[in-house]
């Protein structure tokens, strides 16, 4: 399986921004964040550093979730906010500082006042 780097910028602060997020995965066509701030700069590379999917200035757009979707579409990357869906368990949730788990059961109240979810990490050097 193909490894991705995805690298994850909050773009409106400092002079060219500031990290959010950069981490080494398997090829996957979505990932979750959680905790994403406002405004993101996505930038996906292969290993080789060849460029594979970018976004910018991707916005929130209504209320805040704790959970963000980031989603490849061709050479872009989408950005859609809500809670995890059925189809979001075993996708890979990248969090704050770039460490990567893969989700493995969510669930949320239906007012959004509370939430529980269990992410499984492992890690090979």
């Amino acid at each position: 399986m193909d490894t991705e780097i995805w690298d994850l910028w909050y773009p409106n602060a400092a002079a060219q921004g500031l990290s959010f997020c950069r981490g080494r995965m398997n090829s996957s066509d979505a990932v979750l964040v959680h905790a994403a701030p406002d405004s993101l700069r996505v930038e996906v590379r292969r290993d080789d550093g060849q460029l594979l999917a970018f976004g910018d200035q991707l916005r929130r757009d209504g209320p805040y979730y704790p959970m963000t979707r980031l989603r490849k579409d061709g050479s872009r990357i989408r950005r859609e906010d809500g809670w995890p869906i059925q189809e979001d368990i075993g996708r890979p949730v990248l969090l704050p500082g770039g460490e990567i788990g893969i989700l493995l059961d969510w669930w949320n109240a239906p007012d959004g006042s509370e939430w529980r979810w269990r992410v499984e990490f492992y890690n090979h050097t």
